[in-house]
């Protein structure tokens, strides 16, 4: 079983996790720098008062480099809401292959890892949030890119787990991707649009649903061997 297990998840991680070129993984690192550089700055004195020339200093790139990257300030702010909100499922879910075994455990472990991330969120994340769907509107691209990416992911993981015997073949995983993609979103917009937005009840809410609606009843809900329990 533990054969067939990787077998079928090995095709999943080697999709999701391409490796970039060198010259591709530089271009990554130097966004990724300006990025961070321009969330601390944000955070610390706030978006109004940040300046493209301090991002640049803290960033230790040139206003040249800045502008191959971001046209303006605008742009950066919707990059960083983008990067925050619909960039994190590829990482995390390979992360979460590698850890743990079955549809279930994995499903516990990712709504696990969405309640530490929003502990740690700050109300400039409210605004990144925000600011992303204004990058889709000049790129409308890029949103389908990303939206697909997202769905195309979590659907190889019930594709997967189908395989295995350990998630519900009442839906196809289209759909179930569709569900958990939708919702995750609409929880995640939903915070960030009102400060008191119940957001961990609701992601309680969301991994009851997940495992009542995804995970097979009669499948085996052992993870590494050991009866799981919530």
């Amino acid at each position: 079983m533990v054969f067939e297990m990787q077998q079928h998840y090995g095709e999943f991680m080697h999709v999701t996790a391409a490796t970039p070129g060198r010259r591709e993984k530089r271009k990554l690192e130097t966004r990724a720098r300006i990025e961070d550089a321009a969330y601390e700055l944000f955070r610390r004195q706030g978006i109004e008062e940040t300046s493209i020339e301090q991002i640049c200093a803290e960033a230790e790139v040139a206003r040249r480099t800045f502008y191959g990257y971001f046209p303006n300030k605008h742009a950066l702010l919707g990059g960083l809401g983008v990067s925050r909100l619909y960039s994190q499922s590829g990482p995390m879910l390979r992360t979460l292959i590698k850890n743990h075994r079955t549809t279930r455990a994995r499903l516990e472990a990712m709504i696990d890892y969405i309640e530490t991330s929003f502990s740690t969120y700050e109300d400039i994340d409210r605004q990144l949030i925000l600011a992303a769907p204004t990058v889709f509107a000049n790129n409308p691209e890029q949103q389908r890119d990303i939206n697909n990416s997202a769905l195309d992911s979590f659907a190889r993981l019930f594709a997967a787990g189908q395989a295995l015997g350990d998630t519900t073949p009442a839906f196809s995983p289209e759909i179930l991707a569709s569900m958990v993609v939708g919702t995750l979103n609409v929880l995640t917009t939903s915070w960030a649009i009102d400060s008191s937005y119940p957001i961990f009840a609701k992601l309680e809410e969301a991994r009851e649903m997940f495992e009542r609606v995804i995970c097979d009843p009669a499948a085996v809900t052992t993870d590494q061997g050991k009866h799981e329990s919530r």
